[in-house]
């Protein structure tokens, strides 16, 4: 091999490197850079109450949550969620994983069951004796929270008529028409009941 042929084997492999590393730093640029700044971007001006994570504040304007997110309410004034195989920790969202036929599930109903007071004349109804999916899934059906009404209003000392009002004020159906059953957001109605409208 002469020189002029060493050096232009040279030439090739570091025009070849060079083209590589542009290559990789525009799709970077890109991929990591361009793409998410258009999308929060976008986020920021069509929907910028979620695009910011829906959170909530109470009165005094302090953030007291996300909408999107449930959290564990667990002293009887309040409406419960569902029940979190994470421990409603956003950074572990996921469901149990557990096969339909695991004895563990049963155990865990049994449990919620005991917890609502259900009986075989008042049955609790099922987003409260299953967890979702994620585990942080902040919204009951308006079912469910009917079936908690009673406890609240007592809890609370106010007349379950008003409970029920506050509750059918805060149901709504996300997918309109194709929504099953009217949902109620617990964070939400649980502020309304502190007074709080967010």
């Amino acid at each position: 091999m002469n020189s002029f042929t060493a050096k232009n084997g040279q030439n090739g492999w570091v025009q070849q490197t060079t083209a590589s590393l542009r290559s990789v730093l525009a799709t970077m640029a890109v991929c990591a850079g361009l793409y998410p700044l258009v999308i929060w971007g976008l986020g920021q001006i069509l929907t910028p109450q979620s695009a910011g994570g829906s959170l909530v504040r109470n009165g005094q304007g302090q953030i007291v949550g996300s909408a999107l997110i449930a959290q564990a309410f667990t002293r009887p004034e309040y409406f419960w969620p569902r029940s979190s195989a994470v421990d409603y920790n956003a950074a572990a969202a996921g469901g149990s994983n557990l096969s339909p036929t695991n004895p563990e599930l049963r155990t865990r109903a049994v449990v919620l069951v005991k917890h609502y007071g259900a009986t075989a004349g008042a049955p609790l109804p099922a987003d409260l004796v299953t967890a979702s999916g994620s585990g942080l899934d902040p919204h009951i059906t308006l079912a469910a929270a009917r079936y908690q009404a009673a406890r609240v209003a007592a809890a609370r000392g106010m007349p379950l008529a008003e409970v029920e009002a506050l509750l059918a004020k805060h149901s709504f159906r996300p997918g309109g028409a194709l929504t099953a059953k009217p949902l109620v957001n617990v964070l939400i109605v649980n502020m309304a009941l502190d007074g709080w409208t967010p």
